[in-house]
């Protein structure tokens, strides 16, 4: 939203609204959500994970620092080249696009709507290209209904 605010010169706001229209109308998205709810859960859970982890610090499989990122590109960067030495100082918390896929896909299936993850199309729009790679990680993907958290990534950049 903020990327294309800025470059179509509207506020936050109206750019919220014209978009919502514009998934609802030309793609008859039924719903259309903000990932900034999104955010302040990743954050809460990553307070959450710290605590543990410093209250239990001087177990081996829960070691500080933890390294933490919604940085797609960073995550993968850092499993391939560091590997299993990195691997256990980095948060186990998914990103805030991960999160949102959860919540739509499970949460909302099971509380609010009354049909499975497969029948969701879900797809965000997001400023990264690395986005799109991590929607098709493994750690992603609902073996038991087929069905990914995020199914489609589009990207705002040109």
């Amino acid at each position: 939203r903020a990327s294309l605010a800025v470059r179509y010169n509207m506020s936050l706001e109206e750019c919220t609204r014209k978009l919502c229209g514009f998934f609802k109308n030309y793609f008859s998205a039924e719903y259309v959500f903000d990932t900034t709810f999104s955010r302040e859960f990743s954050l809460i859970e990553s307070q959450k994970e710290f605590i543990e982890r410093f209250k239990n610090r001087n177990q081996k499989n829960k070691p500080l620092p933890i390294l933490t990122s919604a940085c797609a590109g960073w995550i993968c960067y850092a499993e391939k080249t560091h590997g299993a030495f990195i691997l256990p100082y980095i948060s186990s918390v998914k990103s805030p696009q991960q999160i949102m896929g959860s919540l739509v896909k499970d949460y909302l299936c099971k509380n609010v709507f009354d049909f499975t993850p497969d029948k969701i199309y879900h797809v965000c729009i997001m400023p990264c290209y690395d986005k799109k790679l991590e929607s098709l990680r493994k750690d992603f993907y609902n073996e038991f209904h087929q069905s990914k958290d995020v199914d489609c990534v589009l990207s705002t950049s040109k």
